[in-house]
């Protein structure tokens, strides 16, 4: 039989805030890398500093539209929700990332460009610094498959045999393949690059020229041209072709490990090529990132580490499936920004509208990837700069001073309870701890889920969030003392209390949640991370106030010690009360006499 309106079973409801007390707890010390500590922000614990500078293709200034989208962009990888402390900021036509801790490689690899493209293999790879005759080592290995939940339709690392011609038909304008030998010096990339027209004052003439002439030599459609790109290619310098190559052109390369070097086919058939079919996917695969719905790194179905699946647009997958129908036993490269992730060989037609890309990732690496995929391309290429440790922004100094404002304010709500509230004091002190306890493993696992730091704005919010939490205490006392002021005693006070300031304390929290939510979502940087921690707050208040506060005022009114009125605090209501009804009891005689 459920008990009467606002009577409750107190051990029922702590039992449960028990439960989910172990249970977040459990998550904090058995999960993760073991650490029980919150992530700090920047100005806490110091960071990494990267500053990327934007080049384009011209050498040209970048406009300030593709600057602003660009950090949008980066803002949006790094922050996720918004929470992580990560700073960017315009500086000039660079970007300046700050981000909590020493990921400096995670930090520059938030400016990667993201260019995501499908090219058909031609020939076989060759290992970086050798000729390009040679074919004896065996290419990274790498797949390009179905669902997990279906057979994987492509091999690993098994490119078809081949004597270093390419397989099926040739790809216009390259059906001349390279020859063992390599061309004279009247093939030299000198004798090809086009010269450099004059720039105007906004553009830097020595990065124009550098992309140009890594066009000219590894984008040309002279396939002894190619050849001699190959040759002369070195995977250990930087590429000044990283984002800037054409789709519509060849292109030689290395992967991104700077083991091997490919030789690939356009991804979309030249435009002043008017032969070309629509339907013609023998040659060009005509997939890029744009064609990709969503991406997200897994465990590996086929053997160890992680693979990134790609789910593609309708559009996207009609083009899948088609190129890989029409280059079956044929090698597939999957470049990002100009560089081969893997280049598995095509075993049969995939359809499906999915497929994924393995190369050997460990989880960070397959996680970066999916996001920097999923969030999309930047319109900028950029040059990252070496990482620099940056210290506290604001120091110990200036933690200790918050965090004494904090226990300082906090003594005094105690003081105050105490004094005014007696036992319901105590129990006010008791539910704050138990919200402390409770935000604590919750701030431990918000910052392993979704990189969430904690910086001095979101201890602000915390401060705040004391008030808040002590003022739905103080609507359910206030609402005791007047029940027990109309002559109840505290045992029957207690449930038409709660019924009567339950709503209240709800209708509070609500317009302090609402006031949060919008602060966050129109707020940037580090006030989103004051807004967070207080709308956080304010809905752990109401687990405490629910499964904490009510049932420990149930119980102790039950107790016949714990309800005596001068140890409750609720002696002076009830002598009010029965003053109250004293003089009214009089008045009604006086006037009946």
């Amino acid at each position: 039989m459920a008990p009467p309106a606002g009577q409750i079973r107190p051990a029922k409801y702590l039992a449960s805030f028990v439960l989910i007390v172990v249970a977040l707890y459990a998550l904090v010390f058995l999960t993760g890398n073991g650490s029980a500590k919150p992530k700090l922000g920047i100005d806490l614990q110091g960071g990494t500093l990267v500053t990327l500078t934007a080049r384009q293709e011209d050498g040209a200034q970048p406009s300030e539209e593709a600057l602003n989208r660009a950090r949008d962009l980066i803002e949006v990888r790094v922050n996720g929700l918004g929470v992580s402390g990560a700073e960017v900021v315009r500086d000039g036509n660079n970007l300046v990332i700050t981000v909590p801790g020493a990921d400096s490689e995670g930090a520059k690899g938030l400016g990667q460009t993201a260019r995501l493209a499908f090219r058909k293999v031609i020939g076989q790879p060759v290992p970086a610094g050798a000729p390009p005759q040679t074919q004896s080592s065996t290419p990274p290995s790498g797949t390009a498959s179905t669902p997990p939940s279906t057979p994987p339709s492509q091999s690993a690392g098994n490119p078809p045999p081949s004597s270093g011609a390419p397989q099926g038909r040739p790809a216009p304008n390259l059906a001349a393949q390279p020859s063992s030998t390599p061309p004279s010096s009247s093939t030299a990339p000198s004798s090809t690059a086009p010269s450099t027209p004059s720039a105007p004052s906004n553009v830097d003439p020595r990065v124009a020229k550098e992309i140009q002439e890594a066009k000219a030599l590894r984008q040309s459609t002279d396939p002894q041209v190619l050849q001699q790109a190959a040759l002369l290619l070195d995977c250990s310098k930087p590429d000044p072709l990283r984002g800037n190559d054409d789709l519509d052109k060849p292109l030689v390369t290395c992967d991104e490990k700077g083991e091997f070097k490919y030789t690939l086919a356009p991804v979309n058939p030249p435009k002043e090529d008017t032969q070309t079919k629509a339907d013609d996917y023998s040659n060009y695969s005509r997939l890029t990132g744009e064609d990709i719905s969503n991406a997200a790194a897994n465990n590996n179905p086929n053997g160890t580490g992680y693979v990134v699946n790609l789910d593609f647009k309708s559009e996207g997958g009609t083009k899948w499936g088609a190129f890989t129908a029409a280059n079956v036993q044929q090698a597939v490269a999957v470049v990002l920004d100009g560089e081969v992730m893997s280049a598995p060989t095509i075993q049969s037609a995939i359809s499906g509208g999915s497929t994924e890309i393995s190369g050997k990732f460990t989880l960070k690496e397959a996680q970066n990837l999916a996001n920097t995929l999923k969030y999309g391309a930047l319109p900028l290429s950029f040059d990252a700069s070496e990482a620099q440790t940056v210290s506290p922004t604001l120091g110990l100094q200036s933690l200790k001073a918050g965090l004494i404002a904090g226990g300082i304010g906090l003594a005094l709500v105690f003081v105050y309870c105490m004094f005014y509230y007696r036992l319901l004091g105590i129990l006010t002190i008791l539910s704050l701890a138990l919200s402390a306890v409770v935000i604590y493993a919750v701030l431990v696992l918000l910052g392993r889920v979704i990189g969430f730091t904690l910086d001095l704005a979101g201890i602000a919010g915390f401060i705040v969030a004391i008030g808040i939490t002590a003022d739905s205490f103080i609507v359910f006392f206030e609402r005791l003392k007047d029940e027990v002021r109309e002559g109840r005693t505290f045992r029957s006070a207690v449930p038409r209390a709660w019924v009567r300031s339950r709503r209240t304390i709800l209708s509070a929290d609500a317009v302090s949640f609402i006031a949060a939510a919008v602060l966050y979502v129109i707020a940037v940087g580090q006030v989103k991370g004051f807004a967070f921690t207080l709308g956080m707050s304010t809905v752990l208040d109401l687990v405490v106030v629910f499964l904490v506060t009510h049932p420990l005022v149930a119980m102790a009114s039950k107790s016949k010690f714990l309800s005596n009125s001068s140890l409750s605090g609720l002696g002076g209501a009830a002598r009010e009360g029965a003053a109250h009804r004293a003089t009214t009891t009089g008045k009604t005689a006086v006037k009946e006499a």
